[in-house]
């Protein structure tokens, strides 16, 4: 039968965690009381710190066994995240925290699958939660006040999270059919090309478009390495520039990961592998105030990439599209990679983007199921979406 796990540390938060999970239970709906601390629970709970700690993959004693509280808080988040992954009954899942509890109990809701429900109530929700959510759908809502024994403020705020997670447990999203979904990257400088491919394959596909800004490829990845992806047509993969040379929107080194894992279709391009992301102009580091820059909005600057630079992101792409086994069409647009990298535009380079493509074409090592094409037309160009559209149906299996 599923479950709604109500997780938090029970030897700090236990009165707040037994509110919880009874409120929740009232509601009809079935509860799991998971405890991840670090000490003995003040309630009682259905699985305990001890079941959570052994899946740590050295040991119960990795997690429980330490008197410093930092490194049993960061083994217990590996322990939970390892243990989520072995549940088949998780209806939906609730957590509530400060510091450590948030960061243990998140680590766990990152390893459950994009769409089944997942809220956190954290006092550190006003805050910076990129570290928590990252690319998931973590839903995290402010506790308001701090988790000391509850209050008239702190039983109104877990009575609506307690609602909240049974109507959604309640009302699961109906399973999606139909059309196979692909992903494809997108920025500003590329939307022409990108729409006009989404355009052409829409009747046969479902479109997911991702922004490129490092959680946009981040995310892609994600939903391609859960199943739900049927190809990846990559054509912005701008992010590795922010990667390599210090941008704000940068890929992980995993970029290309999934498509190495998965063996999905994949048709790449170098969009916008012709600019390093800044914010405001006051934010540009010291070392690079002499470069040549594009002010795309207020809030927005992007440098241009040298020659030696766009060698070195080549490289880099090719090199790890090279331990890809699957379909791989890599497609180069010889008269420019943006919108900017065009003709008369800003960052109209042809030798950088000389420097670029000699440098995945010589490391991508072409092959049988590895091919890439030149073509002598700029990226956002009709017929540059074209020859993309073609490249992956020839790949495709759906």
């Amino acid at each position: 039968m599923k479950r709604i796990y109500v997780v938090g540390t029970a030897d700090t938060k236990g009165e707040e965690l037994a509110f919880l999970a009874d409120t929740i239970a009232a509601t009809g709906v079935a509860v799991a009381r998971v405890d991840v601390g670090t000490r003995e629970p003040t309630i009682p709970v259905d699985i305990s710190a001890r079941t959570v700690a052994a899946h740590h993959p050295d040991g119960e004693k990795a997690v429980l066994g330490s008197d410093d509280r930092g490194s049993s808080v960061a083994a217990m988040g590996r322990a939970f995240a390892e243990f989520t992954a072995t549940r088949t009954d998780i209806a939906a899942m609730i957590g509530i925290g400060g510091g450590g509890g948030t960061s243990i109990v998140t680590a766990g809701m990152r390893a459950l699958p994009l769409g089944l429900p997942k809220l956190m109530v954290s006092t550190l929700a006003s805050g910076d939660t990129a570290p928590y959510v990252d690319v998931s759908d973590i839903v995290i809502m402010p506790a308001v006040t701090d988790m000391a024994g509850l209050n008239r403020i702190s039983r109104i705020v877990l009575h609506n999270a307690a609602h909240a997670i049974a109507g959604m447990a309640a009302h699961p999203a109906p399973a999606v059919v139909g059309k196979p979904s692909i992903g494809l990257t997108m920025f500003g400088v590329t939307t022409p090309c990108v729409m006009a491919i989404a355009e052409q394959l829409r009747a046969d596909y479902d479109c997911m478009v991702f922004h490129a800004t490092g959680t946009g490829g981040r995310s892609m990845e994600k939903l391609a390495d859960s199943g739900l992806m049927a190809g990846i047509l990559d054509i912005t993969t701008t992010e590795v520039c922010d990667l390599l040379f210090g941008g704000v929107l940068p890929a992980t080194q995993d970029r290309f990961g999934t498509v190495e894992r998965t063996r999905l279709p994949y048709v790449g391009s170098a969009g916008a592998l012709d600019m390093v992301n800044f914010w405001a102009p006051s934010t540009i580091p010291e070392k690079h105030r002499s470069r040549l820059f594009y002010e795309h909005n207020p809030n927005v600057t992007l440098m241009r990439t040298t020659a030696d630079e766009c060698r070195q992101i080549g490289e880099w792409i090719g090199g790890r599209l090279a331990r890809c086994e699957g379909p791989i069409r890599f497609l180069i647009p010889e008269k420019g990679v943006s919108a900017l990298d065009i003709e008369g535009g800003a960052f109209f380079d042809p030798e950088a983007d000389a420097a670029l493509f000699d440098a995945i074409e010589r490391t991508i090592q072409p092959g049988e199921n590895r091919r890439i094409e030149r073509l002598p037309l700029h990226i956002n160009d009709p017929a540059f979406a074209e020859a993309a559209v073609a490249a992956f149906r020839e790949i495709a299996r759906h």
